[in-house]
């Protein structure tokens, strides 16, 4: 209990000294900047892909709160419209206004472990665009997973002559991917992001809170949004902007947390026992 308690005193401690909410509140403004460039190139790959444009919304659909998806979808289609050649001459400023992101990300993680950016801008840059790059092909195996996971289970069922229980619970898993792919994507973010040499079994704690976390908060907030909240009255035209800056800012907050539960366990370790 006394390691519970200290846990959560030293935590408290690292957010009051690392400004975690500040630096959540600079994250949701480049999400917001990042997120339609994301959307949009990912848009734009679809034509070359077995999924549709509902199956990759549809993944955002399932944590957004409120009518951020109506917002979302429209300024997606006016932009793909406009733009049909996009993936062939804009595909650089895209890609780079989409790690906009993941590259304040990168900073908020070199101030959870305490520790300053010394690698140069296009090595910082680059693995923005790196991890940006990764992300995406990540969001599309997690929806091929439930477009093609049956015939992958029936070729292994096949081939290996498995019984009936395991296709019973390949069916099973293969929705559960989404999840599961979140685990893997703030995985990969809290292994390889900071400017410190890590293992990546050291990223696990903050992966397995940040996934958790980011779900349970989107779905209760989006609850809240939807049954106790009226945003539109509050805030007229731009209602649907403030909670999708609010949806940003929690999911800052809890990116950051979870970097500084891996930083906390990395120092930890450094401890003479």
């Amino acid at each position: 209990m006394g390691k519970v308690i200290h846990f959560f005193k030293v935590l408290i401690k690292n957010i009051q000294q690392d400004d975690v909410f500040d630096l959540a509140a600079q994250l949701a403004y480049y999400f917001l900047l990042s997120i339609f460039p994301l959307l949009i190139f990912v848009m734009t790959l679809l034509p070359y892909l077995p999924i549709t444009k509902e199956d990759l919304l549809g993944i955002v659909e399932g944590f957004a709160p409120g009518d951020i998806m109506n917002t979302i979808e429209s300024n997606i289609d006016q932009v793909l419209n406009r733009n049909v050649s996009l993936l062939s001459f804009g595909i650089i400023a895209t890609i780079w206004s989409a790690s906009n992101g993941l590259n304040a990300i990168i900073k908020a993680l070199n101030k959870a472990y305490n520790v300053e950016e010394t690698r140069s801008f296009i090595v910082a840059r680059g693995m923005s665009i790196l991890l940006t790059l990764g992300m995406i092909a990540v969001v599309v195996v997690a929806l091929l997973l439930p477009v093609f996971g049956e015939q992958i289970g029936m070729f292994l069922f096949s081939q290996f002559d498995l019984t009936d229980e395991f296709l019973s619970i390949w069916n099973t898993l293969r929705f559960l991917a989404s999840p599961i792919i979140l685990f893997i994507v703030f995985l990969a973010l809290y292994w390889v992001a900071p400017n410190k040499k890590l293992k990546c079994i050291s990223a696990i704690p903050g992966a397995i809170f940040a996934a958790i976390g980011w779900v349970l908060a989107s779905l209760a907030f989006s609850y809240y949004v939807g049954n106790f909240s009226n945003y539109s009255a509050t805030y007229g035209s731009i209602g649907t902007i403030i909670v999708l800056m609010i949806w940003f800012y929690i999911t800052g907050i809890i990116i950051i947390l979870g970097g500084e539960i891996n930083a906390y366990f990395t120092e930890k370790r450094k401890e003479p026992c």
